[in-house]
């Protein structure tokens, strides 16, 4: 390997190790929300029926 493509191996693995090192990092320090901005109520959609057309 030329000493170029090892500096872009090198380059590279920072990147991709460093954004997962620093996305556990951030998600470690704020996890999920516990609340959430009024609004979006519940309405059961889920507790209906889909609609079946006839065609």
């Amino acid at each position: 390997m030329s000493t170029t493509a090892i500096i872009m191996m090198v380059v590279a693995l920072v990147v991709v190790w460093g954004g997962l090192i620093l996305a556990i990092v951030a998600l470690r320090s704020r996890p999920e929300r516990t609340e959430f901005p009024p609004g979006g109520e519940d309405d059961h959609r889920e507790d209906q029926a889909v609609i079946e057309h006839d065609t």
